[in-house]
């Protein structure tokens, strides 16, 4: 089944061009695309194939263009376009390229409502990989952030912060419009748009794509196991994502039910008497409550403490090259990735 058609058009062919390589990188992206740096050339195509999702520069468009059957239209701004444009939704040209397909998936979504069928995912399968410890302070976030950031090198992968104080906010100096809480808003009100919502928020660090955890603890004390369980099953099945890394807290009511659903769980752990306790205490909870099975999928690491990075805002890139980075790669070289 062929994927549904992503054009874009612009009069600018470097900027053309270097988009068109942003995307192709984007493995997760789930649609066909095709760049144009003219018109003409646009109309030549679209008399053959239907386009699904154009993104054009307000000094592309034409009334030609607007005449053609095409599933949606976005605007590619420089700031400020003819009158005539304003029917349609509009991106900044000159921000990011992760912000502009972040806000054209938006755009997408808001309007769309397509069956899964209509909406082909070319994959072999997800992996869900685990990263969990009952213990503290022990570099739980910062090694799924290592492990997402290398393993976004080769495929698509989507990091989710389930934790209910991630800091992100403060680590990445930003704010976010939306994040984790939205989505599990759209998951409980049953959206069938929910991928496409999801395409909308994510945020995107050395090619590892995020969306941006929760800001009030209660929304992951909150959700219940079956809106955990069918968030993951959207994700499976209608994303485009290879692997799946998850940073689980304490704070979800069902920790158990959602580690069984990794294929590996790697548990940071540490050295001394107390938190060789906990973890005892830990396993033999797994145990009394028929999750043995889970024991099995867990491998514990112990990362070092790495120092020497520099500013705050730059921490998860630096991530990647220092000796947790090292540590990662060598874990991971071992088995085989």
């Amino acid at each position: 089944m062929k994927k549904n058609i992503f054009a874009v058009c612009d009069l600018e062919a470097d900027y053309a061009y270097n988009f068109m390589d942003y995307l192709n990188r984007k493995k997760n992206i789930p649609f066909e695309i095709q760049v144009f740096t003219s018109a003409e050339t646009l109309l030549s195509f679209a008399g053959d194939r239907h386009i699904e999702l154009l993104l054009i520069s307000d000094k592309a468009m034409c009334p030609k263009i607007r005449e053609l059957d095409i599933g949606k239209i976005v605007i590619l701004s420089e700031g400020v376009h003819p009158p005539e444009l304003d029917l349609y939704p509009s991106v900044y040209k000159y921000q990011a390229s992760s912000d502009v397909i972040r806000e054209v998936m938006a755009c997408y979504g808001e309007e769309k409502s397509i069956l899964p069928a209509a909406f082909p995912v070319l994959k072999k399968t997800t992996e869900i990989l685990g990263v969990y410890s009952p213990l503290g302070r022990c570099l739980k976030t910062s090694f799924a952030l290592t492990l997402g950031q290398i393993l976004a090198r080769e495929r698509a992968v989507l990091y989710l912060n389930l934790e209910e104080y991630s800091g992100f906010e403060e680590l990445m100096g930003k704010g976010f419009d939306h994040n984790l809480s939205d989505l599990l808003y759209y998951v409980r009100q049953g959206n069938q748009n929910l991928i496409l919502k999801m395409n909308g928020m994510i945020q995107t660090v050395n090619n590892l794509d995020y969306i941006p955890p929760v800001q009030t603890p209660a929304d992951i004390r909150g959700t219940s196991w079956e809106d955990w369980e069918r968030l993951m099953g959207e994700i499976i099945l209608h994303s485009s994502y290879e692997t799946v890394v998850l940073d689980i807290g304490s704070g979800i009511e069902e920790t158990f039910r959602l580690l069984d659903q990794c294929r590996k769980i790697y548990m940071p752990v540490l050295n001394d008497v107390m938190s060789s306790a906990k973890i005892a205490q830990f396993e033999n909870l797994l145990r009394i409550w028929d999750f043995s099975q889970v024991l099995a999928n867990i491998e514990k690491v112990r990362p070092p403490f790495h120092l020497g990075l520099g500013p705050p805002e730059n921490y998860v890139e630096q991530l990647m090259w220092s000796e947790l980075g090292d540590y990662v790669r060598e874990l991971l070289r071992k088995e085989g990735k």
